[in-house]
């Protein structure tokens, strides 16, 4: 029988900022072709209070949520983004993560998904240039780097901070708190670099990715400067995100991306028989 259109069910895993919009999405420009069926969140508070301000949608344990959708949605953390994968492929569910951290060092997971046909999608996030580097991946890549400069109030709460002794709230002036490699970044950073995330994915892997993090309290931008450097030639980006009106953690741009990406995938898949 000839296939015919029918809305995607999504299950969101994740009712914080990004996935509170993504929810208010999938019932505003995208319910077209987008229908958000389930929410779940490690805070049962935080899924509850989202359902309800939603319309039709339950409150399910992971599990569940999966079983019971089309597509995944994660939009929770890197801590749990590499499970939600695991379990996606397991249930052969096609899945949307957000959290881009969780994904590296799951190679075999990955490879598991591509022999699966389970599709995995990923947002480009708060930079531009993505398209470029995988370009240039069809080369030899020398380097690439990444400087991202926040605002002091979006760098509060990473881990990276916890054995150091810099005082966020007294930053005077231009100042560079982490150099390294991205791998060490994302670990230390876990909220606020996944853009490291997708340049390594994209590119020559999280332990050659370089990454500098610089803040200021003069800042009221999050920055990302991307350099890459190859047998292609160099490449150069600056993207100047303004912060998330409710999460200076998060860009808008991350949000905005994510929303197209739905869209993206809403304009390709078909459903049913």
């Amino acid at each position: 029988m000839r296939a015919i259109n029918k809305k995607i069910r999504i299950g969101l895993v994740g009712c914080g900022t990004i996935g509170s919009e993504i929810a208010g999405a999938c019932q505003g420009e995208l319910s077209k072709s987008m229908t958000l069926t389930a929410v779940c969140d490690v805070d049962s508070a935080k899924a509850v209070a989202l359902a309800k301000a939603m319309k039709r949608v339950k409150v399910l344990g992971l599990d569940q949520l999966i079983k019971g959708v089309d597509l995944v949605v994660e939009a929770a953390s890197a801590k749990i983004s590499g499970e939600v994968l695991k379990k996606c492929i397991k249930n052969k569910r096609d899945v949307f993560i957000m959290s881009v951290g969780g994904l590296l060092g799951k190679d075999a997971l990955l490879k598991e998904a591509e022999a699966k046909r389970v599709k995995i999608y990923l947002p480009s996030g708060a930079i531009c240039g993505i398209d470029g580097l995988k370009s240039a991946s069809s080369g030899k890549i020398d380097s690439v780097t990444l400087t991202t400069r926040k605002p002091p109030k979006g760098l509060k709460g990473a881990p990276y901070f916890n054995d150091k002794n810099i005082d966020l709230d007294k930053v005077s002036g231009e100042m560079t708190v982490f150099e390294g490699s991205a791998e060490e970044a994302i670990k230390g950073f876990p909220q606020n670099v996944n853009v490291a995330a997708v340049l390594s994915l994209a590119g020559i892997g999280a332990k050659k990715t370089r990454v500098r993090i610089v803040t200021s309290d003069q800042y009221t931008k999050n920055v990302h400067e991307v350099e890459v450097e190859g047998e292609f030639g160099r490449l150069m980006t600056r993207t100047e995100n303004v912060p998330s009106k409710t999460n200076p953690k998060t860009s808008a741009l991350a949000f905005f991306s994510a929303i197209a990406t739905l869209r993206e995938i809403a304009s390709s898949v078909r459903i049913g028989t």
